[in-house]
């Protein structure tokens, strides 16, 4: 994955957007998130191919600041953005509660199910407050 990161870096495909930094999003609990970053794969041949499935993951860190957890979340993306069918991810943060959201968008919903089994999901679990996490898979 990491490889495959460095080729959409050398192609140019990787993209980090500022047009959705300070967005709000509301979660279908109530709770607002304020987008701080974006990431974007454009497809390589096709750029009409639409996702076809969204995976939001919603947690709390266990230890260090928001800001500080901001910063390390840049640690994974090489990792992330070279999975099989990865398409973008949107990064957020509840400012009130500290809470994290991370939206996906992936050619399938069995690319998002994969993800949800990684070694990128295994690491912030370890990362977040015990019980925290949340999932859900979104047919797009």
């Amino acid at each position: 994955s990491l490889l495959k990161t460095l080729s959409y870096v050398i192609t140019g495909r990787l993209h980090f957007k500022q047009e959705r930094a300070g967005e709000l999003i509301t979660t279908d609990d109530g709770q607002e998130y304020k987008v701080f970053r974006h990431v974007i794969v454009d497809p390589k041949y096709d750029h009409q191919k639409k996702s076809k499935a969204s995976l939001r993951i919603c947690f709390d860190f266990a230890h260090g600041s928001p800001n500080q957890n901001k910063r390390l979340s840049l640690i994974p993306i090489p990792f992330i953005v070279g999975l099989p069918g990865f398409r973008s991810k949107i990064w957020a943060i509840n400012k009130e509660s500290g809470g994290f959201l991370g939206i996906y968008n992936w050619d399938t919903i069995q690319d998002a199910e994969i993800y949800r089994n990684s070694f990128a999901i295994k690491l912030m679990t370890k990362r977040a407050v015990p019980g925290s996490i949340t999932f859900q898979i979104i047919p797009i």
